[in-house]
């Protein structure tokens, strides 16, 4: 029986190595990335918005490297929306009941979206205005 605490090394054991572990590394990706979609509200609607930006960058008349900012930043902001809703799952894992700390990592989570959307807007407003 595989022990769940670390060896003696401090590692913890996987399981899993070479291929098939990268291959199960996919597979909870696109778990992690289900349970977003089927799960969270807010993320499917950053995901219809950066879909349709992310179409648009695609056909707007900018650079390249002005289209893979246009690109990245919209990407950003999913990946933060994907932490910040593992935040939320973490603490309400952890506890339902009200507590200081738990407000204020959900909110520190909020605040790093809504920074990760101002970042989209400067980034956009200043390649498409300039």
């Amino acid at each position: 029986m595989q022990s769940s605490g670390p060896s003696a090394s401090g590692k913890y054991s996987h399981g899993k190595t070479g291929i098939a572990r990268i291959f199960s590394t996919l597979i909870y990706s696109r778990d992690g990335f289900l349970t977003a979609v089927y799960g969270e509200a807010a993320f499917r609607q950053l995901l219809v918005l950066h879909s349709v930006l992310m179409v648009s960058a695609l056909v707007v008349n900018v650079s390249g490297i002005e289209r893979a900012l246009l690109l990245a930043v919209c990407l950003i902001s999913l990946l933060v929306e994907l932490l910040n809703s593992a935040i939320e799952a973490v603490v309400d894992r952890i506890s339902l009941e009200h507590h200081p700390l738990s407000k204020n990592a959900k909110d520190m989570g909020s605040a790093a979206q809504t920074t990760a959307l101002l970042m989209v807007a400067v980034v956009w407003g200043v390649i498409l205005l300039a």
